[in-house]
């Protein structure tokens, strides 16, 4: 399956024409709108997985602005907080979707996984340690 052709202007998506996400779904909770600063080759990986998966994807968390990544605990120098931004979020119920969604974002090249309790976070950050599972306490 091949996704529309996707435009990067100023590092923000336009036109992407994803089969399972809005951009919406990626946007900080303080800033309508910044889903558009998502890196549209992450969001078509993500895409692909999620058809891949065959289950839904709940994004708990895309692009974080400064503040809303401390509200939530994040690290100083978190991929969510990157533009464009190659992170998310992903809630799970269980260890069987747990399986199916790291099994699926690793069959489309996504090689940066962390698993906490209830969530796996994925990213492309190429300025961090690439083909590492971490976890969350």
């Amino acid at each position: 399956m091949k996704l529309g052709a996707l435009k990067f202007i100023k590092f923000t998506t336009y036109n992407l024409d994803l089969k399972y996400f809005n951009l919406s779904e990626f946007d900080s909770p303080d800033e309508v709108g910044s889903g558009n600063k998502m890196d549209s080759k992450f969001l078509e990986k993500l895409d692909y997985a999620r058809h891949n998966a065959g289950i839904p994807f709940k994004i708990n968390s895309g692009y974080r602005t400064k503040e809303h990544n401390l509200k939530v605990g994040g690290r100083i120098g978190s991929s969510h907080q990157k533009v464009p931004c190659q992170a998310a979020d992903i809630a799970y119920n269980g260890s069987r979707e747990r399986y199916i969604i790291l099994n699926a974002l690793m069959s489309v090249g996504i090689n940066r996984l962390g698993i906490g309790k209830s969530f796996i976070h994925c990213d492309l950050d190429n300025s961090k340690d690439q083909d590492v599972i971490w976890l969350y306490n």
